[in-house]
C-alpha cells in the first residue's frame, strides 16, 4: 500500500505540505508538488528546470535524515499566484556524525492548478540571500 500526501488548496497549506513531504524522507512525494514548468533555484544560484536534476538537490538535503521545520512569514495571494516567504532550518546530526546547520528565509511562488491544488512554480530556498550570478 503507497502512502499519499496530501496537497495543499489553499496557500497557506503549502508550508504544511512541504513539511510532511519533506519529512517522508521521500524525493517521490516532494516532487508531486512541483508544477511540470517548475523552477528550482540551486544553493550555487543556478536555476535548475529539469525534474531529474530538482530531485537531485533535493535529495541531497533528503539525504541527511534530519526534519525540516518552517513557518510562514508572509502568504501574498493575487488571483491563482502565491508568493510565500518563509523562514527553515535544517538541524541535527548528519549519517557522517557531524553537526548539521541549514537554513534562511525562502521566498517562493505557487500556482493554483485547475485541479484545485497549490504547486511550486519558482522555488527558491535562499530568498535574497546573495550569490554569485548564474
Amino acid at each position: 500500500m503507497s502512502e499519499s500526501y496530501s496537497l495543499p488548496t489553499e496557500p497557506e497549506g503549502v508550508v504544511a505540505s512541504l513539511l510532511e513531504r519533506f519529512n517522508s524522507g521521500k524525493v517521490s512525494a516532494m516532487m508531486i508538488g512541483y508544477e511540470p514548468e517548475a523552477v528550482f533555484i540551486a544553493k550555487d544560484g543556478r536555476t535548475v528546470t529539469d525534474h531529474t536534476e530538482i530531485a537531485a538537490e533535493l535529495e541531497r538535503d533528503l539525504s541527511l535524515g534530519l526534519p525540516l521545520e518552517a513557518k510562514a512569514r508572509h502568504v501574498f495571494v493575487a488571483g491563482d499566484i502565491a508568493q510565500i516567504v518563509l523562514d527553515w532550518s535544517i538541524d541535527g546530526t548528519g549519517p557522517d556524525g557531524k553537526h548539521v546547520h541549514l537554513g534562511g528565509s525562502a521566498s517562493d511562488v505557487v500556482r493554483h492548478g485547475a485541479d484545485g491544488f497549490w504547486r511550486y512554480v519558482i522555488d527558491n530556498a535562499l530568498g535574497t540571500a546573495v550569490r554569485q550570478p548564474a
